[in-house]
């Protein structure tokens, strides 16, 4: 790895000169580090989430101008990248230009085609998002923090105004209630922050952060008003149709399948881990119904909610100990994660659990796994917290799954590859983590298959829902229904669920298609390799080459992207190392 130009303190990465060097390398490498220092410049929370910390008190223009000017920005990119001649380049920068030509052909379609950020508010969101680093993460001294964190709140009015201006379209109305129910759940958020910052911050600044958050509170006082404004006019379509949903799937580079490819995977998948569910049942007990088993391993939780966090971080813990003395995966010392609960403005898109990478240029990077107690305050929320699911998240959301990937994800000197969005493997490792560990052993006993089963109906569900609902088959009702009949979830989460769904098209989808899709690799590698397989080998090449899509991870484990002069292909090299 080499060093590129300064932004905001932090010396930007950049891949070393390869041995087989091209003489356009540099002006490829040149194009995407200015891109980076446009978007990180412009966007001072993502700054925030990269660890780069110079903008931490900003909060980005957030007008329709502004984002209309970076979809022009993003074509030119686009242009300028697809003009540099392959034949220009080492291998491994011709990869690096395929990965960049994928980044931007899917953002320009996000922006300029789908357009979420011009059919739903989500300033509420944004100012949580904005905050949440600073509060969580202990990159610097609290003081320094909760600076930064005022300095955010003093500008949340103007930052709700801006994005009220993207509003030019009748708003889709299931998006905007979950909007306004985040412009009312965040001042609880604030008040956790204001009470966090009065155990030992000096009395000044804790007097400017109660007053930034009050002022933020009558922002999103008037946000919410303006939000529920728009309800009666707004629209409940939000599907995006076939047409534009097949483009969707072709740009997501999905190993060539089309959108009914993927539909057929999801119903068949749906039937083969029914299947397994039953089996699991029938060997806690061949007397019982299933759905009495299920519910019985369901009610075996802990008491509290604080309880089931202990419970939580003990899996995780678990978990680690396990790759390492079975080998399974190569485990860096310095990694660490936290556990906490999820923010309430959070808890009606994340449901379950959810996990934030750690931030690549943060001095001591943490990932952060947030466990959601209940929605909607509902009184039976701890069944979803039942012990053998938590062995499932916690494998899924930490080791060897999100926190993990993400962890060595981030140690790559590639830019094109650290602004890749690739949640079929991000999400397809998590739940092929699920399925490896218990095939290794670990929590391997019938009610941990029975969960593992259950949530792979669940994200099976996921499949059949995201193309149906954005073909326009199915409403959110009867997309809820069917998650409730096949899941047994309770109806507050499954709706939470359903209404994610409906804004995030191809994303629900990508956890079982990606874990389907690495199985795959997997036993092509096998066949490959035959005596010579090392699933440590396998697992060390996938993580260390970062979230890309299977399509091009499949190339790398084939050897492409290397020196001419390399020889062995990726696993063969990760192989020959231990």
């Amino acid at each position: 790895m080499t060093s590129g130009r300064l932004l905001g303190g932090v010396r930007l990465p950049r891949i070393a000169p390869a041995s087989d060097r091209g003489p356009l390398d540099d002006a490829f490498y040149d194009l995407v580090e200015a891109r980076v220092i446009r978007i990180v410049e412009e966007e001072p929370v993502l700054a925030t989430y990269l660890g780069i910390h110079a903008w931490d008190d900003r909060l980005p223009d957030a007008s329709r101008d502004r984002l209309l000017d970076d979809i022009a920005a993003d074509e030119r990119h686009l242009a300028a990248v697809q003009a540099i001649d392959p034949a220009g380049l080492s291998a491994g920068a011709r990869f690096e230009r395929d990965i960049e030509i994928h980044n931007l052909r899917r953002a320009v379609f996000d922006a300029d085609v789908v357009r979420r950020w011009e059919r739903r508010t989500s300033g509420a969101d944004a100012i949580g998002d904005a905050v949440f680093p600073l509060f969580t993460r202990d990159f610097a001294p609290p003081a320094e923090r909760f600076a930064a964190i005022a300095g955010r709140l003093e500008a949340t009015a103007d930052h709700l105004r801006q994005h009220r201006s993207r509003a030019v379209v009748p708003q889709v109305r299931p998006w905007q209630e979950v909007e306004l129910a985040s412009a009312r759940d965040m001042p609880s958020f604030l008040d956790e922050i204001v009470g966090a910052a009065g155990l030992g911050l000096p009395e000044a600044d804790v007097r400017r952060l109660e007053r930034a958050a009050e002022a933020a509170r009558a922002a999103l006082v008037e946000h919410a008003a303006w939000v529920e404004s728009t309800l009666a006019g707004g629209t409940d379509t939000w599907a995006l149709g076939r047409e534009r949903y097949d483009e969707l799937v072709a740009l997501r580079a999905f190993d060539g399948l089309a959108a009914d490819d993927i539909l057929e995977i999801g119903h068949e998948q749906l039937a083969t881990h029914h299947a397994a569910r039953a089996a699991a049942a029938q060997e806690i007990d061949p007397r019982a119904p299933e759905l009495e088993v299920v519910e019985r391993v369901k009610s075996d939780h802990a008491a509290t909610f604080d309880d089931a966090l202990h419970e939580y971080r003990d899996a995780m813990a678990r978990a680690r100990r396990f790759l390492i003395e079975h080998g399974l995966v190569t485990v860096p010392d310095d990694e660490r994660v936290e556990v906490v609960a999820t923010p309430r403005y959070l808890r009606r898109i994340m449901p379950f659990a959810a996990y934030f990478a750690p931030a690549p240029f943060d001095r001591s990077p943490a990932g952060t796994y947030v466990v959601t107690p209940s929605v909607d305050d509902d009184p039976a929320a701890m069944r979803e917290h039942y012990r053998a699911s938590i062995s499932n998240t916690s494998i899924h959301e930490a080791y060897p799954g999100h926190h993990l990937q993400l962890a060595i994800a981030v140690r790559h000197p590639s830019l094109s590859r650290l602004f890749c969005e690739a949640p079929e493997f991000v999400e397809g490792w998590g739940m092929y983590s699920e399925q490896m560990m218990r095939e290794e052993g670990f929590d391997a006993g019938p009610e941990f298959q029975l969960a593992l089963a259950t949530d792979a109906i669940w994200r099976a569900c996921r499949i059949i829902l995201d193309v149906r609902m954005h073909r326009g088959e199915l409403t959110v009702e009867e997309a809820t229904a069917f998650l409730v009949e096949h899941t047994r979830f309770e109806r507050p989460n499954a709706l939470a669920e359903v209404r994610r769904y409906t804004s995030t098209p191809t994303y629900p989808l990508s956890y079982l298609l990606g874990k389907v899709l690495i199985l795959g690799l997997r036993a092509d590698a096998r066949q490959r390799r035959g005596d010579g397989f090392s699933l440590r080998a396998f697992h060390d090449t996938l993580l260390r080459n970062g979230s890309l899509p299977i399509s091009f991870h499949r190339r790398l484990v084939a050897g492409e992207g290397q020196p001419s002069s390399g020889g062995a292909n990726g696993m063969d090299r990760a192989a020959a190392r231990r």
